[in-house]
Formats: C-alpha cells, structure tokens, sequence
C-alpha cells in the first residue's frame, strides 16, 4: 500500500466515523425535538379541556338566566310565588377562571445541560480499547479490523517494506508504548488456535530472528499448550485448568512487572519480571485463521466534580 493510497483509506476511515457520530447527534436531535412536541400536544390538550368545561358551565348559566327572564317577562305573579325557587336557581356557581399550573413547556428540562446530556448518552456508542494496533508494523501476512482492534492470520498483502514491520514473523504491535506507570488490557483469543501476547522492547530488531533476543515478555497458546517466556531465557509450560476464551495483560513497568491472568475467573496464569529501562509495546502474534485476537473495550464514563466547601 503506497503512502498516497495509505492517505485515502485513513480519510476514508475517518469520514466513516465521523459520518456514525454525526448520525447520533441527528437522531437525539430529532428524539429532544419529537419529546418537546409531545409535550406541547399534551399541554394543548389539557387546555383545551379545560376551555370546553367552562364554555359548558358558561352555557348552562347562560340557559338559566334566559329561562329565569322568560318568566319575568310572562307571568310576574308566577315567579313571586316560587321566588325561593328562583333566586336558588340564579345562584352563580361558576367561578373565577382558574390559574393553571404547569401549562407552559418546561423549558428547562428540554435545554438545561443539553450538550452535556447528549455526550453523556454519547457513552451507549462511543468504546475506548486500551490498546490499539498500529498496521505499520504488521506482518504482510496479517489482517487488521478496520478499527485496529483485531488481527487474524490471512493472505499476503501487498505492503511498504518499512523498518517498523515485521516481516519474518507474524506479529503486530500496540500503537502507544509504555515507559511508566502501571496498564492494563484484555485480549479475546476466542478459538485460536495459535497466538501469543505480551510486550517487546522499542529497539529490538524486527527484520532478523528475534526469538532468542532479549526484550520480549509473552504467554503464548500452541498445540494445547500455554507457555510463557523472557527471551532469551526457556519458555515455561504453564498450568492451565481449560481453555481460555479470553486473556488479561497487567504491567506495571516501575515495578517491573507483567502478570497474565484469566479475567473470566480472576485467576493468575503467570508472573514476568524484568527491570525495564526503555519503552515497550504490546506485542501480538498469531498464525491461526479459525479466529482473531480482539482487543476488548473498557467502560468509558463521565463523571461530574463537584466543588467542596471551602
């Protein structure tokens, strides 16, 4: 893939994401808008509820008093005699139009906070993935999800022979390297066949035979085998009761350590130690094509300070 063609994609990409995001905002647009109508609809409808129940009492006083008139004007000696009658039936029980509470829209619940209400429901599409992959370094024998979360093992692709890939082995690296600090991410091995995970150094050589170089930190899953390895020293076979659909990687490289566990079961695999003393990256590598490894997503959250009291 040359630079110019490599530039297309990437915008390509980039464009697609955006186009899913601006989607989002068009649809909670329409969802606020289509709320507040409802609203209003309800609001009118309560109102004119009410103007029909006092056109109606309006109607009946009206009917009383024509009545009440008709009578006067007829038979004066009539309307003395049932003068109790009739003053009872003058009486005026309508009252004063009422004040309505709550007949305006509620304005506020509709603006109040509206950008932040939207980027926090925002959080139902939007995945942060601890590690990314950089396809810069994979093998041409790899294949990348669109999104650098994933890799599997497929046919040999066309790419530049750049000095950050890996052309010897089937291996990919994490796009951000660590040099402090403690991190975490788990990887969905699935029903791999063949993989392995961990961390190698920024400076090891990536054109040559690197399996026997120092700088590399890996558990790895083979022929119904779980390994682990600090090359250049021997691997050790490790205990693991069943498969694992799935594998956690802690560093903590001030303390110089890299733990393996499974995060179905809380269960510790294995301890590496290492005093580090440069960057390293996440390191994958797998020659099954039954299933990818995946990086999974963590929880992302937003979170509202509030001010303490002074």
């Amino acid at each position: 893939m040359s630079t110019p063609t490599q530039t297309q994609h990437t915008e390509k990409q980039i464009k697609k994401e955006f186009e899913k995001l601006h989607q989002f905002l068009r649809d909670e647009e329409a969802a606020r808008i289509a709320a507040m109508r409802e609203e209003e609809e309800q609001k009118s409808q309560m109102m004119k509820e009410k103007i029909k129940k006092m056109s109606r009492e309006m109607s009946s006083l009206s009917d009383t008093i024509r009545a009440i008139e008709e009578e006067i004007i007829n038979d004066d000696f009539t309307i003395l005699q049932n003068y109790k009658s009739t003053v009872e039936r003058s009486q005026c029980t309508l009252q004063d139009p009422e004040r309505v509470s709550g007949a305006l829209i509620n304005v506020a619940k509709h603006l109040g906070n509206l950008k932040f209400r939207v980027w926090e429901k925002m959080q139902e599409i939007v995945q942060y993935t601890p590690v990314t992959l950089d396809p810069n370094t994979a093998n041409p024998w790899l294949i990348l999800s669109e999104d650098l979360t994933s890799v599997r093992w497929g046919d040999e692709q066309q790419l530049p022979d750049n000095p950050e890939r890996f052309d010897t082995y089937a291996c990919v690296l994490g796009s951000e390297g660590f040099n402090s600090g403690t991190h975490c991410w788990d990887v969905e091995v699935g029903e791999n066949t063949w993989w392995g995970v961990g961390l190698m150094t920024e400076s090891l050589q990536r054109k040559v035979d690197f399996t026997s170089m120092s700088g590399r930190w890996l558990v790895w899953y083979k022929d119904g085998e779980y390994r682990a390895r600090s090359t250049p020293q021997p691997s050790t076979l490790l205990t693991v009761k069943q498969k694992l659909p799935r594998i956690r990687v802690q560093l903590d490289w001030d303390r110089g350590e890299l733990s393996f566990s499974d995060p179905d079961n809380n269960t510790h695999l294995h301890t590496l130690t290492h005093t580090f003393t440069e960057s390293v990256f996440p390191y994958f590598d797998t020659g099954c094509k039954l299933s990818p490894l995946r990086m999974l997503p963590v929880r992302a959250s937003v979170k509202v300070e509030q001010h303490s009291k002074v």
